[in-house]
Protein backbone atom coordinates (compact mmCIF):
# COMPACT_ATOMS: atom_id res chain seq x y z
CA UNK A 1 0.00 0.00 0.00
CA UNK A 2 2.74 2.55 0.83
CA UNK A 3 4.38 1.72 -2.50
CA UNK A 4 1.12 2.38 -4.37
CA UNK A 5 0.66 5.69 -2.55
CA UNK A 6 4.23 6.80 -3.32
CA UNK A 7 3.78 5.86 -6.97
CA UNK A 8 0.52 7.81 -7.13
CA UNK A 9 2.21 10.91 -5.67
CA UNK A 10 5.02 10.57 -8.19
CA UNK A 11 2.59 10.31 -11.11
CA UNK A 12 0.51 13.24 -9.84
CA UNK A 13 3.49 15.54 -9.35
CA UNK A 14 4.84 14.55 -12.79
CA UNK A 15 1.54 15.52 -14.43
CA UNK A 16 1.36 18.80 -12.52
CA UNK A 17 4.99 19.65 -13.32
CA UNK A 18 4.32 19.10 -17.04
CA UNK A 19 1.12 21.16 -16.82
CA UNK A 20 3.11 23.89 -15.08
CA UNK A 21 5.56 24.00 -17.97
CA UNK A 22 2.62 24.39 -20.33
CA UNK A 23 1.44 27.33 -18.23
CA UNK A 24 4.89 28.97 -18.40
CA UNK A 25 4.90 28.66 -22.20
CA UNK A 26 1.36 30.01 -22.56
CA UNK A 27 2.14 32.98 -20.30
CA UNK A 28 5.18 33.79 -22.45
CA UNK A 29 2.98 33.80 -25.56
CA UNK A 30 0.57 36.19 -23.80
CA UNK A 31 3.44 38.45 -22.76
CA UNK A 32 4.74 38.53 -26.32
CA UNK A 33 1.26 39.49 -27.60
CA UNK A 34 1.13 42.37 -25.10
CA UNK A 35 4.58 43.60 -26.14
CA UNK A 36 3.47 43.66 -29.78
CA UNK A 37 0.14 45.36 -29.01
CA UNK A 38 1.64 48.19 -27.00
CA UNK A 39 3.78 49.31 -29.93
CA UNK A 40 0.62 50.63 -31.61
CA UNK A 41 0.49 54.43 -31.85
CA UNK A 42 -1.58 56.23 -29.24
CA UNK A 43 -4.89 57.74 -30.32
CA UNK A 44 -5.21 61.49 -29.64
CA UNK A 45 -7.71 61.72 -26.81
CA UNK A 46 -7.26 64.08 -23.86
CA UNK A 47 -10.46 64.84 -21.93
CA UNK A 48 -10.40 66.38 -18.47
CA UNK A 49 -9.48 63.91 -15.71
CA UNK A 50 -10.10 63.92 -11.96
CA UNK A 51 -7.58 61.75 -10.08
CA UNK A 52 -8.98 60.40 -6.80
CA UNK A 53 -6.70 59.15 -4.04
CA UNK A 54 -7.87 57.77 -0.71
CA UNK A 55 -5.16 58.26 1.94
CA UNK A 56 -4.52 56.71 5.33
CA UNK A 57 -1.22 57.37 7.10
CA UNK A 58 2.09 57.61 5.24
CA UNK A 59 3.27 55.01 2.74
CA UNK A 60 6.84 54.54 1.58
CA UNK A 61 7.66 56.93 -1.25
CA UNK A 62 4.24 58.58 -1.05
CA UNK A 63 5.37 62.16 -1.74
CA UNK A 64 7.46 61.06 -4.74
CA UNK A 65 4.46 59.14 -6.05
CA UNK A 66 2.34 62.29 -5.72
CA UNK A 67 4.94 64.37 -7.54
CA UNK A 68 4.94 61.96 -10.48
CA UNK A 69 1.24 62.74 -11.04
CA UNK A 70 2.05 66.45 -11.24
CA UNK A 71 4.72 66.00 -13.93
CA UNK A 72 2.44 64.80 -16.71
CA UNK A 73 2.81 65.78 -20.36
CA UNK A 74 -0.95 65.31 -20.74
CA UNK A 75 -2.74 67.87 -22.94
CA UNK A 76 -6.06 67.86 -21.07
CA UNK A 77 -7.07 69.38 -17.75
CA UNK A 78 -6.18 67.44 -14.60
CA UNK A 79 -7.20 67.81 -10.98
CA UNK A 80 -5.96 65.79 -8.00
CA UNK A 81 -8.38 65.09 -5.16
CA UNK A 82 -6.96 63.60 -1.96
CA UNK A 83 -9.32 62.25 0.67
CA UNK A 84 -8.66 61.51 4.35
CA UNK A 85 -11.09 60.37 7.02
CA UNK A 86 -9.57 62.90 9.43
CA UNK A 87 -7.45 66.02 9.02
CA UNK A 88 -5.26 64.65 11.81
CA UNK A 89 -4.02 61.90 9.47
CA UNK A 90 -0.21 62.06 8.88
CA UNK A 91 -0.81 61.95 5.10
CA UNK A 92 -2.23 65.49 5.25
CA UNK A 93 1.31 66.91 5.59
CA UNK A 94 2.37 65.23 2.33
CA UNK A 95 -0.56 66.76 0.43
CA UNK A 96 0.16 70.22 1.86
CA UNK A 97 3.79 69.88 0.78
CA UNK A 98 2.66 68.88 -2.72
CA UNK A 99 0.42 71.96 -2.96
CA UNK A 100 3.37 74.19 -2.05
CA UNK A 101 5.64 72.53 -4.63
CA UNK A 102 3.06 72.66 -7.46
CA UNK A 103 1.01 75.83 -6.88
CA UNK A 104 -0.19 75.95 -10.51
CA UNK A 105 -1.86 72.54 -10.26
CA UNK A 106 -5.43 71.90 -9.16
CA UNK A 107 -4.89 69.97 -5.91
CA UNK A 108 -7.53 69.59 -3.21
CA UNK A 109 -7.42 67.93 0.20
CA UNK A 110 -10.91 66.87 1.29
CA UNK A 111 -11.98 65.48 4.63
CA UNK A 112 -14.27 62.46 4.16
CA UNK A 113 -15.38 61.52 7.67
CA UNK A 114 -18.33 59.26 6.87
CA UNK A 115 -17.68 55.53 7.21
CA UNK A 116 -20.12 54.15 4.63
CA UNK A 117 -19.00 50.51 4.91
CA UNK A 118 -16.25 48.25 6.15
CA UNK A 119 -13.93 49.25 3.28
CA UNK A 120 -12.65 52.62 4.44
CA UNK A 121 -10.84 53.33 1.18
CA UNK A 122 -14.00 53.03 -0.90
CA UNK A 123 -15.95 55.04 1.66
CA UNK A 124 -13.51 57.89 1.08
CA UNK A 125 -13.63 57.51 -2.70
CA UNK A 126 -17.45 57.71 -2.74
CA UNK A 127 -17.24 61.06 -0.96
CA UNK A 128 -14.36 62.29 -3.15
CA UNK A 129 -16.26 61.52 -6.36
CA UNK A 130 -18.92 64.09 -5.48
CA UNK A 131 -16.24 66.83 -5.65
CA UNK A 132 -14.79 65.75 -9.02
CA UNK A 133 -15.53 68.21 -11.81
CA UNK A 134 -14.39 66.19 -14.86
CA UNK A 135 -16.21 63.47 -16.80
CA UNK A 136 -13.41 60.94 -16.38
CA UNK A 137 -12.30 59.66 -12.99
CA UNK A 138 -9.02 57.91 -12.33
CA UNK A 139 -8.46 56.02 -9.07
CA UNK A 140 -5.13 54.62 -7.98
CA UNK A 141 -3.38 53.79 -4.72
CA UNK A 142 -1.45 56.36 -2.72
CA UNK A 143 1.96 54.78 -3.40
CA UNK A 144 1.63 54.46 -7.19
CA UNK A 145 4.45 56.16 -9.11
CA UNK A 146 3.88 56.88 -12.80
CA UNK A 147 5.79 58.11 -15.86
CA UNK A 148 5.22 61.57 -17.41
CA UNK A 149 3.12 59.95 -20.18
CA UNK A 150 0.88 58.02 -17.78
CA UNK A 151 -2.33 59.95 -18.40
CA UNK A 152 -1.67 60.18 -22.12
CA UNK A 153 -1.34 56.38 -22.38
CA UNK A 154 -4.26 55.56 -20.10
CA UNK A 155 -6.75 58.01 -21.59
CA UNK A 156 -5.84 57.07 -25.18
CA UNK A 157 -7.54 53.73 -24.51
CA UNK A 158 -10.89 55.56 -24.31
CA UNK A 159 -10.54 56.99 -27.82
CA UNK A 160 -13.42 55.82 -30.06
CA UNK A 161 -12.48 52.81 -32.19
CA UNK A 162 -12.18 53.44 -35.95
CA UNK A 163 -15.36 52.69 -37.89
CA UNK A 164 -15.60 49.06 -38.83
CA UNK A 165 -12.98 47.84 -36.36
CA UNK A 166 -14.06 44.47 -35.02
CA UNK A 167 -12.87 41.31 -33.31
CA UNK A 168 -14.00 37.87 -34.51
CA UNK A 169 -16.51 39.54 -36.82
CA UNK A 170 -18.17 41.52 -34.01
CA UNK A 171 -17.91 45.29 -33.50
CA UNK A 172 -15.65 46.23 -30.60
CA UNK A 173 -17.49 47.16 -27.43
CA UNK A 174 -16.87 50.60 -26.02
CA UNK A 175 -14.09 50.82 -23.44
CA UNK A 176 -15.66 51.34 -20.02
CA UNK A 177 -12.63 51.02 -17.77
CA UNK A 178 -8.86 51.18 -18.21
CA UNK A 179 -6.42 49.48 -15.87
CA UNK A 180 -2.65 48.97 -15.87
CA UNK A 181 0.05 46.46 -14.98
CA UNK A 182 2.44 47.32 -12.17
CA UNK A 183 5.78 46.34 -10.72
CA UNK A 184 6.80 46.40 -7.07
CA UNK A 185 9.70 48.36 -5.60
CA UNK A 186 11.15 46.33 -2.72
CA UNK A 187 12.49 47.97 0.43
CA UNK A 188 15.30 46.11 2.16
CA UNK A 189 13.93 42.95 3.72
CA UNK A 190 13.82 39.47 2.19
CA UNK A 191 10.00 39.24 2.42
CA UNK A 192 9.74 42.58 0.62
CA UNK A 193 12.00 41.27 -2.16
CA UNK A 194 10.00 38.05 -2.42
CA UNK A 195 6.73 39.96 -2.82
CA UNK A 196 8.17 42.25 -5.50
CA UNK A 197 9.57 39.21 -7.32
CA UNK A 198 6.19 37.47 -7.18
CA UNK A 199 4.39 40.51 -8.60
CA UNK A 200 6.81 40.77 -11.51
CA UNK A 201 7.23 37.11 -12.39
CA UNK A 202 3.96 35.46 -11.37
CA UNK A 203 0.96 37.73 -10.70
CA UNK A 204 1.37 39.94 -13.79
CA UNK A 205 2.04 36.87 -15.94
CA UNK A 206 -1.33 35.52 -14.80
CA UNK A 207 -3.04 38.81 -15.70
CA UNK A 208 -1.61 38.71 -19.22
CA UNK A 209 -2.58 35.06 -19.70
CA UNK A 210 -6.14 35.60 -18.47
CA UNK A 211 -6.45 38.52 -20.89
CA UNK A 212 -5.40 36.30 -23.79
CA UNK A 213 -7.48 33.26 -22.83
CA UNK A 214 -10.67 35.16 -21.95
CA UNK A 215 -10.47 37.55 -24.90
CA UNK A 216 -9.87 40.53 -22.63
CA UNK A 217 -9.86 41.44 -18.97
CA UNK A 218 -13.01 41.22 -16.87
CA UNK A 219 -11.66 42.89 -13.74
CA UNK A 220 -9.58 45.87 -12.69
CA UNK A 221 -6.26 46.31 -10.89
CA UNK A 222 -5.92 48.84 -8.07
CA UNK A 223 -2.81 50.30 -9.70
CA UNK A 224 -5.12 52.17 -12.11
CA UNK A 225 -8.89 52.33 -12.44
CA UNK A 226 -9.93 54.92 -15.02
CA UNK A 227 -13.64 55.16 -15.79
CA UNK A 228 -16.04 57.66 -17.33
CA UNK A 229 -18.68 59.18 -15.09
CA UNK A 230 -21.35 57.95 -17.51
CA UNK A 231 -20.27 54.30 -17.21
CA UNK A 232 -19.82 54.61 -13.46
CA UNK A 233 -23.36 55.91 -13.10
CA UNK A 234 -24.72 53.03 -15.19
CA UNK A 235 -23.26 50.43 -12.81
CA UNK A 236 -24.52 52.22 -9.72
CA UNK A 237 -21.40 54.20 -8.83
CA UNK A 238 -18.85 53.28 -6.18
CA UNK A 239 -21.29 53.01 -3.28
CA UNK A 240 -22.14 49.30 -3.87
CA UNK A 241 -18.46 48.47 -3.30
CA UNK A 242 -18.13 49.90 0.23
CA UNK A 243 -18.17 46.44 1.86
CA UNK A 244 -16.01 44.66 -0.73
CA UNK A 245 -12.35 43.92 -0.11
CA UNK A 246 -11.53 43.43 -3.81
CA UNK A 247 -13.08 46.73 -4.86
CA UNK A 248 -10.75 47.00 -7.88
CA UNK A 249 -11.77 43.55 -9.11
CA UNK A 250 -15.45 44.27 -8.49
CA UNK A 251 -15.41 47.60 -10.30
CA UNK A 252 -13.90 46.03 -13.41
CA UNK A 253 -16.23 43.02 -13.23
CA UNK A 254 -19.31 45.23 -13.04
CA UNK A 255 -18.15 47.34 -15.97
CA UNK A 256 -17.60 44.17 -18.03
CA UNK A 257 -21.00 42.77 -17.01
CA UNK A 258 -22.60 46.00 -18.23
CA UNK A 259 -21.28 45.24 -21.72
CA UNK A 260 -18.18 47.46 -21.77
CA UNK A 261 -14.58 46.50 -22.39
CA UNK A 262 -11.88 46.60 -19.73
CA UNK A 263 -8.74 47.80 -21.51
CA UNK A 264 -5.16 47.21 -20.40
CA UNK A 265 -3.07 50.34 -20.85
CA UNK A 266 0.44 50.13 -22.35
CA UNK A 267 1.63 52.04 -19.27
CA UNK A 268 3.31 50.12 -16.43
CA UNK A 269 3.25 51.82 -13.03
CA UNK A 270 5.21 51.16 -9.86
CA UNK A 271 4.08 50.48 -6.30
CA UNK A 272 6.15 50.47 -3.13
CA UNK A 273 6.47 47.22 -1.18
CA UNK A 274 6.80 47.79 2.58
CA UNK A 275 9.87 46.52 4.42
CA UNK A 276 7.86 43.55 5.70
CA UNK A 277 8.78 41.19 8.47
CA UNK A 278 7.65 37.62 7.88
CA UNK A 279 4.38 38.06 9.79
CA UNK A 280 3.32 41.11 7.81
CA UNK A 281 4.35 39.42 4.56
CA UNK A 282 2.32 36.27 5.22
CA UNK A 283 -0.71 38.32 6.33
CA UNK A 284 -0.55 40.30 3.09
CA UNK A 285 -0.09 37.23 0.90
CA UNK A 286 -3.00 35.45 2.59
CA UNK A 287 -5.18 38.52 2.12
CA UNK A 288 -4.43 38.47 -1.60
CA UNK A 289 -4.95 34.71 -1.85
CA UNK A 290 -8.27 34.63 -0.02
CA UNK A 291 -9.50 37.67 -1.92
CA UNK A 292 -8.82 35.93 -5.25
CA UNK A 293 -10.36 32.70 -3.97
CA UNK A 294 -13.62 34.45 -3.05
CA UNK A 295 -13.72 36.63 -6.19
CA UNK A 296 -12.80 33.88 -8.68
CA UNK A 297 -13.11 30.44 -7.03
CA UNK A 298 -12.48 28.44 -10.20
CA UNK A 299 -9.63 30.72 -11.19
CA UNK A 300 -8.11 30.23 -7.75
CA UNK A 301 -8.37 26.47 -8.05
CA UNK A 302 -6.74 26.75 -11.47
CA UNK A 303 -3.66 28.29 -9.86
CA UNK A 304 -2.62 24.71 -9.17
CA UNK A 305 -1.09 24.73 -12.65
CA UNK A 306 0.96 27.87 -12.04
CA UNK A 307 3.16 26.20 -9.41
CA UNK A 308 5.14 24.21 -11.97
CA UNK A 309 8.53 24.67 -10.34
CA UNK A 310 7.17 23.62 -6.94
CA UNK A 311 5.60 20.49 -8.39
CA UNK A 312 8.86 19.67 -10.20
CA UNK A 313 10.77 19.96 -6.92
CA UNK A 314 8.26 17.70 -5.15
CA UNK A 315 8.46 15.26 -8.03
CA UNK A 316 12.21 14.91 -7.50
CA UNK A 317 11.57 13.93 -3.88
CA UNK A 318 8.64 11.65 -4.72
CA UNK A 319 10.60 9.78 -7.37
CA UNK A 320 13.77 9.36 -5.33
CA UNK A 321 15.91 11.53 -7.65
CA UNK A 322 14.95 9.62 -10.80
CA UNK A 323 16.59 10.81 -14.06
CA UNK A 324 13.18 11.81 -15.45
CA UNK A 325 12.38 13.94 -12.41
CA UNK A 326 15.74 15.72 -12.62
CA UNK A 327 15.18 16.38 -16.31
CA UNK A 328 11.70 17.78 -15.57
CA UNK A 329 13.13 19.97 -12.81
CA UNK A 330 15.84 21.35 -15.10
CA UNK A 331 13.39 22.12 -17.91
CA UNK A 332 10.83 23.60 -15.52
CA UNK A 333 13.46 25.84 -13.93
CA UNK A 334 14.65 27.01 -17.35
CA UNK A 335 11.09 27.90 -18.45
CA UNK A 336 10.39 29.58 -15.12
CA UNK A 337 13.50 31.74 -15.45
CA UNK A 338 12.60 32.60 -19.04
CA UNK A 339 9.07 33.62 -18.05
CA UNK A 340 10.46 35.77 -15.25
CA UNK A 341 12.74 37.61 -17.66
CA UNK A 342 10.09 38.02 -20.38
CA UNK A 343 7.39 39.38 -18.06
CA UNK A 344 9.45 40.94 -15.29
CA UNK A 345 12.22 42.49 -17.35
CA UNK A 346 10.79 42.93 -20.87
CA UNK A 347 7.13 43.75 -20.14
CA UNK A 348 7.36 45.47 -16.75
CA UNK A 349 10.86 46.91 -17.00
CA UNK A 350 11.60 45.75 -13.44
CA UNK A 351 15.33 46.11 -12.81
CA UNK A 352 15.11 44.07 -9.62
CA UNK A 353 14.16 40.86 -11.43
CA UNK A 354 17.51 39.77 -12.89
CA UNK A 355 19.51 40.14 -9.64
CA UNK A 356 16.70 38.40 -7.77
CA UNK A 357 16.32 35.33 -9.98
CA UNK A 358 18.19 33.16 -7.49
CA UNK A 359 15.28 33.68 -5.07
CA UNK A 360 12.69 32.19 -7.45
CA UNK A 361 12.68 28.63 -5.98
CA UNK A 362 12.17 30.01 -2.45
CA UNK A 363 9.53 32.49 -3.63
CA UNK A 364 7.63 29.80 -5.55
CA UNK A 365 7.64 27.35 -2.63
CA UNK A 366 6.36 30.05 -0.27
CA UNK A 367 3.67 30.99 -2.81
CA UNK A 368 2.65 27.35 -3.08
CA UNK A 369 2.23 27.15 0.69
CA UNK A 370 0.21 30.38 0.75
CA UNK A 371 -2.02 29.04 -2.03
CA UNK A 372 -2.80 25.93 0.03
CA UNK A 373 -3.38 28.02 3.17
CA UNK A 374 -5.70 30.27 1.16
CA UNK A 375 -8.26 27.45 1.10
CA UNK A 376 -8.28 27.18 4.89
CA UNK A 377 -10.21 30.01 6.49
CA UNK A 378 -11.89 33.31 5.65
CA UNK A 379 -10.04 35.62 8.01
CA UNK A 380 -7.79 38.37 6.66
CA UNK A 381 -5.71 41.13 8.21
CA UNK A 382 -5.90 44.57 6.57
CA UNK A 383 -4.10 47.64 7.91
CA UNK A 384 -3.73 46.01 11.30
CA UNK A 385 -7.41 45.06 11.60
CA UNK A 386 -8.80 41.54 11.40
CA UNK A 387 -11.85 40.96 9.20
CA UNK A 388 -14.03 38.07 8.16
CA UNK A 389 -14.32 37.70 4.39
CA UNK A 390 -17.74 36.40 3.36
CA UNK A 391 -19.15 36.34 -0.18
CA UNK A 392 -16.45 38.81 -1.23
CA UNK A 393 -17.45 41.30 1.46
CA UNK A 394 -15.74 42.41 4.64
CA UNK A 395 -17.60 41.86 7.85
CA UNK A 396 -16.98 43.63 11.14
CA UNK A 397 -13.60 42.92 12.74
CA UNK A 398 -13.56 39.81 14.86
CA UNK A 399 -11.40 39.37 17.91
CA UNK A 400 -8.24 37.38 17.20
Amino acid sequence: MPHVLAQSVEILTTVLAVAGMGYFLAAMVAARAFLVARRAPLAPFAPGVSILKSLKEMDLGMIDAFRSHCRQTYAGEVELLFGVSSLADPAVAAVEQLKREFPAHSIQLIECPARLGTNGKVSTLVQLATHARHDYLLINDSDITVSPRYLERVMACFAPAPNGQATAGKPLAQVGLVTALYRGRAHGTLPSRLEALGIATDFQAGVLLSKMIEGGLHYGLGSTLAVSRNVLNKIGGLAPLVDHLADDYELGARVAQAGYRVALSPEVVETGIPAYGWRGFIDHQLRWARTVRVARPWGYAGLIFTHGLGWALLNVLASGLSPLSLWLLGLSFFLRLTLAMVVGAAVLGDRQVLPGLWLLPLRDLVAMGVWVAGFAGNTIVWRGERFLLKDGKLEKPVRP
